[in-house]
């Protein structure tokens, strides 16, 4: 069965991906991206920003059932070329990447695909809540998600990450002007 790529109720097409038993925590986080996704709720590009042999090697492991549709409703294309920090972003995340996920590289790949996005990560990727962004990143990369003690916007938090690897303190995290939550992610943090 194929899911079609037009407007549907994201949670009929969560409901029709997630499966008991879970092949992983991550099972649950792809099902919710790729529902937001299918119906054109995220900036996810074609894809979900992976290589296509990924994601249809995702689409196999995790879905067997459905065949994905391949384009973006939304429209969105990677343009990776705007994205000069994408390589340190994927080397960051697989420092500390937990070894005992499988499906590891394509949670990289979509996160730093989210990270095109204007507003906060777990909007950008289609998730429901930013809870469900942050049990993802401790799942994943849990000494790195440990290192966010003042609960900073994960975005923020990542390319904080970024500048302090290369020794650089003032930092600017990309497309934060455009989200509606600027002066929130920028207030004093005590």
């Amino acid at each position: 069965m194929t899911l079609q790529a037009h407007p549907i109720d994201k949670n009929s097409i969560y409901s029709r991906l997630v499966q008991e038993p879970l092949r992983s925590a991550n099972q649950e986080w792809f099902s919710c991206i790729v529902a937001s996704w299918s119906g054109g709720e995220s900036v996810l590009p074609d894809c979900l920003g992976l290589e296509r042999r990924d994601f249809v090697a995702l689409n196999h492991h995790f879905f067997p059932d459905y065949r994905l549709p391949i384009r973006a409703l939304s429209g969105a294309k990677a343009d990776f070329s705007r994205m000069s920090e994408r390589q340190d972003l994927i080397n960051l995340l697989k420092s500390y990447s937990n070894p005992q996920v499988m499906e590891i590289d394509w949670v990289i790949g979509i996160l730093v695909a989210g990270c095109l996005g204007n507003d906060h990560l777990w909007h950008d990727l289609g998730l429901w809540s930013r809870s469900q962004l942050s049990a993802l990143l401790n799942y994943n990369f849990p000494e790195l998600a440990a290192k966010n003690v003042h609960d900073m916007k994960w975005k923020k938090f990542l390319y904080k990450q970024l500048c302090e690897n290369q020794g650089v303190y003032l930092c600017r995290v990309p497309s934060c002007e455009f989200c509606v939550d600027y002066l929130n992610c920028y207030e004093t943090e005590d």
